[in-house]
């Protein structure tokens, strides 16, 4: 299932997309009123998902319809490092030392936007794009092996690791550059596991004003996403609804020759398959 949540007259609703239409699932806000206790109903609350899908009756236009961020803030919003070879080869050659582990920062949750929301570069003027497939924890997991991690994986979504490259490293945890306001879009919507099957193989595009800049898929993960889920929860329990950045291929802005960043009316999609396409424009956020 695709699971969302959209925008009507100012108040979030979440609903389940049916070919071009949306199927609001009000009949369960009374438990389920965020698409956190969704994920944390796990497969019961997905049953009674499937359960209004069937029985569904009225249905709304995908299309006109503005779509927010597919979750409300998680716990924990986590991002791998330099986790494609090329990547990290491009990320070498401009003075980025290549990890020798998993290399993990955090974005903080307060950066999370939606689809077709702006991406504000605030006072950042070397800002740039990197198209990630996104795995959101369904069930608790502490010291879990790469064997079991699958089974503690909700679904996926679209995310864009955007960065202010200029304050990347005012510290070595990167946390600050990646965590403006604005600057963690993710969606459209949530692809439940089951859909997705091996996340291992999944194309991975991200353009810049219809330009191709990024083209991989996650075959190429250095650390594959069991191999992420058992390092990070050797460390600390991952609970429902964190997301996990699972690491973005070459072609990022600050590697190309001269740096190409981000300007005013740019218009960066990206795409993943199997899931769907994530755009915004960026500009300056009216307050």
């Amino acid at each position: 299932m695709k699971l969302l949540r959209f925008d009507d007259r100012g108040t979030p609703r979440l609903g389940v997309l049916s070919g071009e239409n949306i199927v609001p699932i009000d009949p369960l806000t009374e438990r389920y009123p965020t698409m956190l206790s969704i994920i944390a109903g796990g497969a019961e609350a997905l049953e009674a998902v499937r359960s209004v899908l069937q029985a569904a009756e009225n249905v709304l236009p995908l299309s006109g319809t503005k779509l927010l961020a597919p979750m409300e803030r998680p716990g924990k919003y986590m991002a791998i490092g330099m986790n494609f070879q090329k990547h990290a080869e491009e990320a070498s050659a401009l003075g980025v030392e290549k990890p020798k582990q998993q290399f993990w920062f955090n974005k903080q949750t307060s950066c999370i936007t939606g689809p077709d929301s702006v991406i504000d570069p605030g006072v950042s003027e070397k800002l740039d794009y990197e198209v990630e497939l996104a795995a959101i924890i369904g069930t608790a997991a502490k010291g879990v092996s790469q064997d079991e991690a699958s089974a503690h994986v909700f679904g996926y979504t679209v995310a864009n690791d955007v960065s202010a490259r200029d304050w990347q490293f005012h510290s070595p945890t990167f946390t600050i550059g990646k965590s403006f306001d604005t600057h963690g879009p993710i969606g459209p919507w949530i692809v439940t596991a089951d859909e997705i099957g091996d996340p291992h193989g999944l194309r991975l595009r991200c353009w810049v004003n219809g330009e191709l800049r990024q083209d991989s898929d996650t075959s190429q993960l250095i650390f594959n996403i069991w191999q992420q889920i058992s390092y990070l929860s050797t460390a600390f329990t991952l609970e429902p609804g964190d997301l996990i950045a699972t690491g973005t291929p070459e072609g990022v802005g600050v590697a190309m020759k001269p740096p190409v960043f981000l300007q005013a009316g740019d218009i960066i999609r990206c795409e993943v398959e199997k899931i769907g396409t994530l755009e915004n424009k960026v500009m300056a956020a009216t307050v």
